[in-house]
């Protein structure tokens, strides 16, 4: 029997999307197919079992990008997907941090979620279609779950906010924020933009909430309709009593340690030992398993809460700050003396040195992905080591965080970057994170500023960036400016903000709550621009602006705009000119499609060289300009001049002398340098040299009246030899190589064709 398809229509912004459920993959907890044009993206959620000794919630969120959805193959060594590309990974962790902080709290059973693109358009972007079918499916199936949660993408286009734009929008955008929320308060954000203000960012928020309530009543009405019974789950429950017991044991040896004096090992050294004389306190010196679990847990809790207290009720931080005020900070530059450029950003404990490398424009990063995007010539990285933490772990490839980290530090700085018509580089930036307490992707921001401008990068104008927290309870909330590690951990919100003094570049919320309202999130965005402001005063300390030149062993890069049809000249037969080209000047060349060439050198004349070889070689003839060649080959008629490489035109027997010429080998023989003018060039390209005209003191145009070779005795006629022809690979656009064409006599009759 065909599987019945429901299908439930709403609205996002505007325009028409559809959920499709029951067709496919019904075997799964739930499964949705979302639509929107001919985008399609895919949905399976599914729960199992718990993990024996699993203390914490085991949600997964794979997105699988199949590139069938654009009609491509995988441009892969094995031609199909690998390991997913960073956009899958973001998409992944896109749709996850909205969704975790809604599941039943305490919930152990592992849960996962698969995303698929199944057809990907030109116009309609998938990551916001992966958390709303997502959540579609979640919402359906029989896992318990509190959404469901909308997401919709906003832009700034001609001074105007637009809700789920276009890709075609996207590219003239100077905002792409990405809000995920429920119906009362908002998850999740994520954007990047070209220095809006902080008003603005605020309108756009409050309209992305408003967006999404059609796309949550939609799941509403489907979970209420088609939706499964869902499973009970066994959950960890707190232990209330054993938690009250356990703050009024540790209370004032915790709050009298937290009134030393804060270093980030001390605190955290006193608190194991404090927990170690608790556990030995409560649950004996042989405890079974069972209690020592409980009585760890009741620890933790109770040493949240006593800590989240003092902030909330006292504004007491762990370290001493004021709820607004920024750690001590300072920078240094040009760590590295062969690193193109350098920054060293420590702010409190946490420490970020980022180093910057110039290439040229062909090492740009060539993508394969759906997003439309086929290269970028600037690329962040962020690496995480264990020792920042002062912890040992086995180091391997990027985790999905350092993924997310690097991207958001390549956000807040791409709006600064200049263009490759201003910066013709590819730059590449790598924050090694040095030491960590807290906001190491805003410090990798500010070190990017530094070593940006340490490299002599021409960035518009200097970028820093600062973490917000929250700890709510009721309707109280307190925000911390440049939260600790353990006020991250402890707190109920992470708020990054990068940008200039002009206005916001980057933006990342993540909520461990049931949401945030557009008002707290405003106040905020309010407090970091202090924040920022004030960090960037203490970064300009260091240096105040871009260093004037580029260091010495940065590989010089010029640019030449050369006709597009030439660019094979250049190239040549299978790569062959170019690569000698860049042997012999020792530089590295660069052609793009639009006739554009970068040539890179890292010293001495090599870029001059080859910069006069390549125009030599895509030079134009031109009417009335000298030229001296070489004699390439002789007819009876007249020699045949190579005037440019590849370039060759006629020099008629009776335009080589003053004196009439009975023979060419009179005058010239074959490989003898002549000095020309070029008189004439036909529709067809055929050039018309003289040598006559300079020894006459002619003008081209005095030349043309004085050139009636038919009327010459041997002369002969011309009209249909080869001459003037472009000879690069053999092809003589000039005419045929042999003399047998239709020559005319100045009377018209047909004379045999003479043998060359």
């Amino acid at each position: 029997m065909k599987p019945e398809a429901k299908y439930y229509l709403s609205q996002l912004g505007g325009k028409e999307v559809s959920f499709e459920t029951g067709r496919i993959a019904r075997l799964a907890g739930g499964s949705v197919i979302l639509r929107q044009g001919d985008t399609m993206m895919f949905a399976a959620t599914t729960m199992g079992g718990i993990r024996e000794g699993t203390d914490f919630f085991p949600l997964t969120v794979d997105y699988e990008e199949r590139m069938y959805a654009g009609g491509k193959i995988p441009g892969s060594f094995f031609r199909r997907e690998g390991r997913p590309s960073t956009d899958a990974t973001l998409v992944a962790r896109l749709t996850d941090r909205p969704l975790r902080p809604l599941f039943p709290e305490g919930m152990r059973n592992e849960v996962q979620v698969v995303l698929m693109s199944l057809s990907a358009d030109d116009e309609n972007p998938l990551d916001m279609l992966a958390i709303n079918a997502a959540s579609a499916a979640l919402m359906i199936s029989d896992i318990p779950f509190g959404g469901p949660v909308g997401a919709v993408r906003i832009a700034f286009v001609d001074g105007d906010l637009v809700v789920n734009p276009t890709m075609q929008q996207m590219a003239v955008s100077t905002l792409d924020l990405r809000v995920a929320g429920t119906k009362d308060a908002i998850l999740m954000v994520e954007a990047g933009a070209n220095e809006v203000t902080e008003v603005l960012m605020a309108e756009a928020l409050q309209l992305a909430h408003k967006a999404i309530q059609p796309i949550i009543e939609t799941q509403l009405k489907m979970a209420a309709e088609i939706g499964k019974p869902k499973k009970e789950v066994k959950l960890s429950v707190k232990d209330n009593s054993l938690t009250a017991q356990a703050k009024e044991a540790i209370r004032s040896r915790l709050e009298a340690l937290l009134d030393q004096d804060y270093s980030k090992d001390n605190l955290y050294g006193g608190i194991a030992e404090i927990k170690a004389a608790y556990l030995l306190e409560a649950a004996g010196e042989e405890p079974t398993a069972e209690a020592l679990a409980a009585y760890s847990a009741a620890y933790e809790d109770a040493e949240r809460e006593i800590i989240r207290e003092r902030i909330l009720n006292y504004g007491k931080r762990p370290d001493h700050r004021k709820v607004f005020e920024v750690r001590e900070i300072s920078t240094e530059v040009d760590i590295s003396p062969r690193a193109h450029g350098s920054g060293l950003f420590t702010r409190g404990e946490t420490q970020v040195l980022t180093l910057a490398t110039l290439g040229t424009p062909k090492e740009a990063q060539e993508l394969d992905n759906l997003n439309g995007l086929e290269s970028k010539r600037y690329m962040h990285h962020y690496n995480f080591p264990p020792y920042s933490t002062g912890e040992t772990k086995r180091l391997g490839g990027q985790s999905r965080r350092e993924i997310g980290h690097g991207a958001l530090a390549e956000r807040a700085l791409l709006p600064v970057i200049p263009d490759e018509a201003t910066f013709p580089y590819t730059l590449r930036l790598v924050s090694e994170v040095m030491a960590s307490n807290g906001s190491s992707s805003m410090g990798s921001v500010c070190g990017s500023t530094l070593a940006l401008m340490d490299a002599g990068v021409p960035i518009t104008n200097p970028v820093s960036g600062v973490a917000m927290g929250l700890i709510k309870e009721g309707d109280k909330h307190v925000i911390l400016t440049d939260i600790l590690g353990m006020e991250d951990h402890l707190g109920d919100m992470d708020f990054k903000v990068a940008g200039t003094r002009n206005g916001i570049t980057a933006l990342q919320m993540d909520i461990k709550i049931g949401g945030i309202t557009p008002e707290v999130m405003a106040e905020a965005l309010d407090r970091a621009k202090s924040a920022r402001f004030y960090i960037l005063d203490q970064m300009l300390k260091t240096i105040a602006e871009p260093r004037p030149s580029l260091k010495a062993h940065v590989p010089r890069i010029e640019s030449i705009k050369v006709p597009v049809d030439k660019i094979g000249a250049i190239i040549g037969p299978g790569g062959k000119n170019i690569r000698a080209l860049q042997e012999e000047t020792n530089t590295k060349i660069d052609i793009s499609e639009d006739g554009t060439v970068f040539i890179a050198s890292t010293g001495g004349t090599g870029f001059e060289e080859a910069r006069d070889r390549i125009l030599s070689l895509t030079e134009t003839a031109e009417i009335g300009k000298i030229y001296t060649g070489k004699v390439v080959r002789i007819a009876d008629f007249g020699a045949f001049v190579e005037i440019l490489p590849g370039v060759d035109g006629m020099v008629h027997i009776s335009q080589l002398a003053s004196d009439r010429v009975e023979k060419v080998e009179d005058v010239v023989s074959l490989g003898d340098e002549l000095t020309v003018m070029v008189i004439d060039i036909s529709p067809e390209g055929k050039i018309r040299l003289s040598r006559k005209a300079l020894l006459e003191g002619w003008t081209a145009e005095e030349a043309r009246e004085h050139d009636n070779p038919r009327s010459k005795s041997g002369g002969g006629s011309h009209g249909g030899e080869r001459h003037g022809g472009d000879r690069r690979g053999g092809d003589r656009r000039g005419g045929d190589r042999h003399s047998g064409g239709d020559r005319r006599s100045s009377g018209g009759d047909r004379r045999p064709p003479r043998r060359d």
